[in-house]
């Protein structure tokens, strides 16, 4: 498996444990707990999330080069 497809399929792991960061951020909301790291909880594969997505998003202009 090329190293593209590896970031995409860890690109697409993120991006579920993103969702569901956000969801349990939500849930915690909705109940009025005051816990302050439930709203980081979504960062931690949020910023991983972004450095993926960016390498995903630059990938066909890289490509373009080598052609």
């Amino acid at each position: 498996m090329s190293t593209s497809m590896w970031i995409r399929q860890i690109h697409r792991w993120l991006s579920m444990a993103f969702t569901l960061a956000v969801i349990a951020n939500i849930v915690a909301m909705t109940m009025q707990v005051e816990a302050v790291w439930i709203g980081f909880l979504a960062l931690v594969p949020l910023i991983p999330l972004l450095a993926t997505g960016l390498y995903l998003f630059a990938l066909p202009y890289l490509g373009r080069s080598k052609a």
